[in-house]
C-alpha cells in the first residue's frame, strides 16, 4: 500500500509538538529531563534540578543585604486556624535588620562625603549588640573603623562576635538615658573626642541609630515592600518589637499606606513601658516603681526590644500601632524552646516575643484564617549565656499551652 504522506506529515508534526509541550512542561518545573530514571515499579522518578533562580553573583556582602525569606511558622499556624509568617531578617550577613540600617546610615555619609573608604574614618554607635555587629562587619568590607559602646551585661555571645570582627569596645554600667555614661551618651562623646583630637586626622560618624530618620526610612524603602509583595499584599497583621523603632515604623508606614486595614502590634518585654504608652499613653511599667528594678534600665532578659523613653522613631510610629501585648521574660522563654523543639527555629529572645504576641493577639481577638506577619529578629546562638541558658532548662515536650501556664 502506497505511503500516505500527508498521514505522515501530520503524525510527525503532532508527535514533535507533544515532545516540545513535554519539554517546555519540564523546563517550567525546573525538572532536567535527563534526570528521570526508572524505579522498581516501572514509573519515573522526577529527581529536580538545580534551583532555577539562584542569587546573582555578589561584589561585596553588603549587597547581600535584604530580601529575606518570608517563611510560615507550621505549628502556630496548626495551633491557631490563622496562617502566621515570619520575615527571617536574622537571615541577613550580620544576623539582624540591623544591617539595613548600618547600611543605609554609612551610604548616607558616604553619598554626603563625611567619610571615605581606608582613610582610617570610624563609624561610632551606643547599641545593646546586634547593630554594632552589622556596623563592625559592615566597616570591615567596606572601608572602615569601628567603635562601639555598649551595656557591660551584653550577652557574651554579642562581645565575642564584636571583638572578632575587630571593633573596639567601650563597655558601660547599664544606666537611664539621663546619665552621661549610659551608651548612646557615651558613643556620642566617642565620635566628638576623635574629631576633635588634632592629632588624628579620621572623620568619626556617630551612628545615632535611636534618632536618625534613616532608620525608619530604610524600612520603608525595603523591608515594607518585600513583606506586601511576599504576602501578595494579603497581610492582615505587622508584629515587632521596638528597639529604636526604625523597623515597626518603616514597615507600618509602608503597609498602612498600601492597604490601612493592615493592624500594626506592638510586642514589648517586661520591664519596657513602651505598651503601656501605646495602649493607655503614659510611659510606666511597675517594674519602674521606686525600690523595685533590680538592674537595668529594662529589667528583663530579652535584648534588644524595649525602652523607657520615647526616640524619633518611635514617635514616627506611635500614631499608627494599633495595640500592643506586654510579654514576660518566662513566655518568651518557653515560646522560644516550643519553636525549637516542635519547628527547628532557633531564635533568640526578640523574635520568641513576637511569636508570644502574636498568639495572644489571635487568642484574646478570637481570629480564624487571618495572614499575620512577625519579624524574626534574631537566632540564638547570640543569647546562649543569658537567654538560652534559661530556654534550655524547658522540657522538651513543651506545648503550646503550656508556654503561657
Amino acid at each position: 500500500m502506497p505511503l500516505n504522506w500527508l498521514n505522515v506529515a501530520q503524525t510527525t508534526l503532532a508527535i514533535v509538538s507533544a515532545i516540545a509541550v513535554i519539554y517546555h512542561i519540564h523546563q517550567e518545573l525546573g525538572i532536567d529531563i535527563n534526570n528521570v530514571v526508572p524505579r522498581s515499579n516501572n514509573k519515573k522518578k522526577i529527581i529536580p534540578s538545580s534551583p532555577k533562580a539562584c542569587p546573582p553573583l555578589s561584589q561585596g556582602v553588603e549587597l547581600l543585604i535584604g530580601n529575606t525569606p518570608l517563611i510560615e511558622i507550621k505549628s502556630l499556624s496548626r495551633a491557631t486556624g490563622c496562617k502566621i509568617y515570619a520575615k527571617l531578617e536574622l537571615i541577613n550577613p550580620g544576623g539582624s535588620a540591623k544591617d539595613r540600617v548600618a547600611l543605609a546610615i554609612i551610604r548616607h555619609y558616604e553619598q554626603n562625603g563625611v567619610i571615605k573608604p581606608h582613610r582610617d574614618d570610624v563609624l561610632v554607635e551606643g547599641t545593646s549588640g546586634s547593630t554594632g555587629i552589622s556596623l563592625a562587619l559592615l566597616a570591615n568590607a567596606m572601608g572602615y573603623k569601628c567603635h562601639i559602646c555598649l551595656p557591660n551585661d551584653t550577652s557574651k555571645e554579642k562581645l565575642d562576635s564584636l571583638t572578632a570582627l575587630g571593633c573596639v569596645l567601650h563597655p558601660v554600667d547599664p544606666a537611664s538615658i539621663v546619665d552621661p555614661n549610659q551608651y548612646t551618651n557615651a558613643a556620642r562623646r566617642q565620635a566628638e573626642s576623635i574629631n576633635n583630637d588634632p592629632s588624628n586626622p579620621a572623620t568619626a560618624v556617630f551612628a545615632n541609630q535611636f534618632e536618625t530618620e534613616l532608620n525608619w526610612k530604610v524600612h520603608y524603602e525595603s523591608t515594607g515592600p518585600e513583606i506586601y509583595k511576599q504576602t501578595n499584599g494579603g497581610i492582615d497583621y505587622f508584629i515587632a518589637g521596638l528597639g529604636t523603632g526604625g523597623t515597626i515604623a518603616g514597615v507600618l508606614k509602608y503597609l498602612k499606606g498600601k492597604n490601612p486595614h493592615v493592624k500594626v502590634i506592638l510586642a514589648d518585654p517586661q520591664g519596657s513601658g513602651l505598651a503601656n504608652r501605646v495602649n493607655y499613653g503614659v510611659m510606666y511599667d511597675t517594674v519602674e516603681r521606686e525600690g523595685t528594678r533590680r538592674r537595668h534600665q529594662v529589667d528583663t532578659l530579652v535584648e534588644g526590644v524595649g525602652l523607657n523613653r520615647l526616640t524619633h522613631n518611635f514617635t514616627v510610629a506611635e500614631p499608627f500601632i494599633d495595640m500592643a501585648y506586654k510579654v514576660t521574660d518566662e513566655e518568651a522563654i518557653r515560646m522560644a524552646k516550643y519553636l525549637c523543639v516542635h519547628d527547628g527555629l532557633f531564635w533568640g529572645s526578640s523574635s520568641a516575643i513576637n511569636c508570644v504576641a502574636a498568639i495572644k493577639m489571635i487568642q484574646e481577638q478570637g481570629l480564624v484564617g487571618r495572614k499575620v506577619v512577625l519579624i524574626a529578629c534574631d537566632l540564638g546562638a547570640r543569647h546562649l549565656s543569658k537567654f538560652w541558658k534559661e530556654a534550655s532548662k524547658i522540657s522538651s515536650d513543651i506545648t503550646l499551652d503550656q508556654v503561657f501556664s
